[in-house]
């Protein structure tokens, strides 16, 4: 029977597993140098509060493709729940991402009423506006200025260490003007955040009589030969960074429990302008979980830096899309070796998309 190692046990690699034993029936050793399956996605329970902690920051399930989430839904059952986040503006809470409604958290009711009507007549009642393509028009010239200022500068620079005009737009795109009263953060068919965690619902997706899973492994470590390897981790590592380093961010958390029942009026509240963190994450609203205390996640923005902080956001620009070319390339004279995931494609990926990429490799590649 074939022998197949997938390196990362994280969404993409359980998935890749999953489908591999189950539609092939060929044996699968999963390996993570982490301590714990599930990658960024891990959760757990905090003992003392019983409160499910999103470890590496919060994690909420969306998708518009009925086949991830049904996939899924084999191995979870599900908390449905809507992203409904808030940012700090001039010291008042406001609906995020900048739409409608926000205009009136933050603006007199006629001038808000206002630039409603100009806003709909000019791109159409539910429109998603890029807001660098909002400030291309004179008219919005004001309000494209104040949100560009107040929720979206700031926190770009602190996020990303750069300026949004030197952001691929692939980034940029993802935080749009919404011309709607939908104040949720997603738009998606199907929304939801697994009933028992994430780590659950990726163990039980490994939980296979043709999955071995061993953690805190080093795939330069391991002995062992196998007739096809998956890999999920960085690809500039898999080769040594023999071309060079390919750039990411990364993020801190500094994790707190707080003796009062709720720390903030939603799970998530930006801090665009004020403070060296981004957002505050209060985790008990995920699965509305009844506690006297809560605990809340701190996060901190800061350079990827190797075998010190773990990778999250890949750069996306010229020169790192040039040097992961190269990394590719050396990839293609291997036989029977396979980048996959976020960190293998350089990519950053929703969790349905990650699902969604895997589903196509295993059709295209294995099936």
């Amino acid at each position: 029977m074939a022998r197949s190692l997938v390196v990362g046990a994280g969404i993409s690699g359980a998935v890749l597993a999953n489908l591999i034993a189950n539609n092939l029936n060929e044996n699968v050793l999963v390996i993570d140098k982490r301590n714990h399956i599930a990658g960024n996605i891990y959760d757990y329970k905090d003992q003392k509060t019983h409160i499910t902690v999103h470890k590496y920051g919060p994690h909420i399930f969306h998708t518009n493709n009925k086949k991830v989430f049904d996939f899924l839904s084999e191995y979870t059952k599900w908390h449905y729940f809507f992203l409904k986040p808030k940012a700090i503006m001039e010291g008042n809470f406001a609906s995020i991402p900048f739409n409608l409604t926000t205009l009136y958290d933050v603006f007199s009711d006629p001038m808000a009423q206002k630039i409603e009507e100009n806003l709909i007549n000019t791109f159409g009642y539910g429109k998603k506006v890029p807001i660098l393509r909002l400030r291309e028009y004179k008219e919005f010239e004001f309000i494209a200025d104040y949100i560009y200022e107040h929720m979206f500068k700031n926190y770009t620079i602190k996020q990303w260490g750069l300026l949004p005009e030197d952001i691929d737009s692939s980034v940029t795109e993802r935080v749009p003007v919404y011309i709607s009263h939908d104040n949720r953060y997603f738009q998606d068919k199907y929304q939801g955040i697994p009933l028992d965690g994430y780590s659950q619902m990726i163990k039980n997706m490994l939980s296979h009589k043709n999955i071995e899973v061993r953690l805190g492994v080093e795939y330069k470590n391991l002995n062992e030969n196998f007739d096809r390897i998956f890999y999920c981790g960085s690809i500039d590592e898999f080769f040594d960074y023999k071309f060079g380093y390919l750039e990411y961010r990364s993020l801190n958390f500094d994790i707190r429990t707080i003796n009062k029942e709720y720390y903030q009026p939603s799970a998530i509240v930006n801090y665009p302008n004020n403070y060296d963190f981004t957002r505050i994450t209060e985790h008990k609203y995920f699965l509305d979980e009844k506690s006297e205390k809560t605990i809340i996640s701190v996060e901190y923005p800061a350079a990827f830096e190797p075998d010190k902080n773990e990778r999250f956001y890949p750069i996306s620009n010229q020169k790192n899309n040039a040097l992961y070319e190269k990394y590719l390339n050396e990839a293609k004279k291997a036989k029977n070796l396979y980048f996959i995931g976020r960190l293998g494609a350089y990519k950053y990926y929703n969790m349905d998309l990650a699902v969604e990429k895997i589903f196509e490799f295993f059709e295209k590649e294995l099936k």
